[in-house]
């Protein structure tokens, strides 16, 4: 008779246990008309998703140079981490989406000439199909967007780009863009733009630096986004993401702003992930 207690006390837990397991789909295709081609994403869908007939809150988590819209799935482990802080209380249910950046031309953003409109593609298409095709709450507050390193700068410009479409913002590790107007010929050279007007050249670094957009920004937008900037003492991107920082602090912008132990690797951004989730989860609590 123990045994056999044991034995259904064993199975209803296992059963329990994988009934509340997300789960990710990492090759997912959409035809965009703005940059003529497949663009592909992964999805995370939170354990109740297809028990319940509710919406969920998204989150928009980007990946860094090199990668994918698997980086997150592979080397993030976002179904384990995620699983993990709904199941214990410390995020709210959410959709996470995680976009591909990588394929055709490398980034999240117009190219200077634009030419190439990966921005114009997240806004105009991706977004809309995304919360169209799920169960999305297509509310302000109930949408935030995180991202590492080349994903964390394009944190930065979404939302300082788009404070009316996000509730909280997460740049990981952020790639910030040009610190200063001087480094515009490296930009340049990367996106192949060297005949470009000087007039051109200075509208795209004012639109793509987060120090330059940070210092513009209009007192009415102070507390439009929730602020939670991360970045290890031992990376590489430090002092940009500090002069946001401090350029934040002269601006008397709300933010949170960590340092770790730490450098530019995964180890750091998985640990920054969970802490990522409690902070969007607040906004959509309505903390």
């Amino acid at each position: 008779m123990k045994n056999t207690l044991l034995a259904l006390t064993i199975l209803a837990l296992s059963q329990l246990s994988f009934a509340q397991t997300g789960k990710v789909f990492d090759n997912l295709t959409l035809e965009s008309e703005i940059l003529k081609m497949e663009r592909k994403y992964a999805i995370y869908l939170p354990p109740d998703y297809e028990s319940s007939e509710r919406s969920y809150p998204v989150l928009y988590l980007l990946h860094g140079g090199g990668d994918d819209q698997t980086g997150w799935v592979q080397f993030g482990e976002v179904l384990h981490i995620a699983d993990k802080a709904i199941l214990e209380g410390s995020a709210t249910a959410m959709i996470i989406v995680m976009p591909d950046a990588n394929q055709g031309q490398r980034g999240f953003f117009n190219d200077p000439k634009n030419e190439w409109r990966y921005e114009d593609f997240f806004f105009e298409e991706f977004m809309p199909f995304v919360e169209k095709t799920y169960r999305i709450k297509g509310e302000k507050r109930y949408r935030a967007v995180s991202g590492l390193s080349m994903g964390g700068g394009g944190t930065f410009m979404y939302a300082l780009h788009h404070p009316e479409l996000f509730s909280s913002a997460c740049p990981l590790s952020a790639s910030c863009g040009p610190l200063k107007y001087e480094d515009m010929e490296r930009y340049k050279k990367r996106y192949g733009a060297e005949n470009i007007s000087e007039e051109e050249l200075m509208l795209w670094y004012k639109q793509h630096s987060a120090v330059e957009l940070v210092n513009d920004m209009p007192d009415n937008q102070k507390t439009a986004v929730r602020w939670y900037i991360d970045c290890g003492d031992d990376d590489f991107l430090f002092e940009g993401n500090s002069l946001v920082h401090i350029a934040m602090r002269k601006k008397e912008i709300p933010h949170e702003f960590r340092i770790r132990n730490g450098g530019h690797s995964w180890t750091y951004w998985r640990e920054s992930l969970p802490e990522v989730l409690s902070f969007v989860s607040d906004a959509f609590h309505q903390y």
